[in-house]
């Protein structure tokens, strides 16, 4: 991990997470389950994969957006945020600063993750759009009026500053990139995907912008890069479920040779790319005129 990492993850806790680890599991074994009260802290330490889903905030922070129904995440609640979490690597416990680093700590952790939640007693405002107060008062109304198109107005502005912000973001991924400075450039790559508006409908009737599918591309490259096979994988099929169709760059970029060559990628790749040769299908034809399969 690089030293600019380091200074980004801050570690904001002495606990370690090891010694969570074992308190959490002798409470789960005496079947302790403890309902927190909004702005309290709760802790919990969960095996990969996290079956747990989370967004990037207004505040740029990390929040959950799905729970599933399973006994061991009867703690969390859609709109909890991200407080800490298990570094990378070791025993130590990162502040969470951002979603992208959040997201890079989660991913690259080989084994359980800990995390240090805020309890926001179901309140999702943090991931949802503002509104003005006038417009609140002629929406209850059935009305439009100066308020309906002040808001409208300040949602435009801030789409565009949004926009400038998050190329400007991703401008820096690549320069980060280009110096082989991976790490940090997941970073940001990760909060670049997560700034995708919601909602979104492009000119030619597409739901994802053009950015998105790059971002998540270049997060397949960095991965590729570190020799994460899952999550560059990942990142690929998400890529590729957006609307990314140039399979022959996948197929031959240097910067995804190490996923190349990794179970999994060719099956992949054949899912939405069909292959030159279909084997079962010349298979088939053969076995036409009693030849081997």
């Amino acid at each position: 991990m690089s030293a600019s990492l380091s200074a980004r993850a801050r570690v904001s806790s002495s606990i370690a997470v090891d010694g969570f680890r074992r308190r959490h599991q002798q409470s789960t074994k005496r079947g302790l389950v403890v309902r927190n009260a909004k702005g309290d802290i709760y802790e919990a330490t969960l095996p990969k994969p996290i079956e747990l889903k989370f967004n990037r905030g207004n505040d740029g922070g990390a929040y959950v957006v799905f729970v599933p129904n399973d006994p061991a995440y009867e703690r969390f609640q859609v709109g909890d945020k991200i407080e800490g979490v298990s570094a990378s690597f070791g025993d130590e416990v990162w502040g969470a600063e951002s979603y992208g680093q959040v997201m890079y700590a989660i991913k690259n952790r080989n084994g359980d993750i800990y995390l240090k939640m805020l309890d926001m007693d179901g309140d999702v405002s943090a991931l949802t759009a503002e509104k003005s107060s006038a417009f609140k008062n002629e929406r209850a109304g059935g009305n439009y009026g100066a308020g309906t198109k002040e808001q409208q107005m300040n949602n435009y502005s801030k789409k565009r500053e949004l926009e400038t912000q998050r190329l400007d973001m991703f401008d820096e991924a690549i320069e980060l990139y280009n110096a082989k400075d991976y790490d940090n450039a997941l970073i940001v790559f990760e909060e670049v995907a997560a700034l995708e508006p919601k909602n979104y409908m492009g000119d030619d009737f597409s739901k994802t912008t053009e950015i998105y599918k790059v971002a998540q591309y270049n997060i397949a490259c960095c991965f590729s890069r570190i020799g994460k096979t899952d999550e560059s994988l990942l990142a690929l099929k998400r890529c590729m479920m957006a609307g990314w169709t140039d399979y022959k760059k996948i197929r031959q970029d240097p910067s995804l040779e190490f996923i190349q060559k990794q179970p999994g990628f060719t099956e992949l790749l054949d899912k939405f790319d069909e292959p030159f040769i279909n084997v079962n299908a010349v298979n088939a034809f053969k076995s036409l005129f009693g030849g081997k399969k």
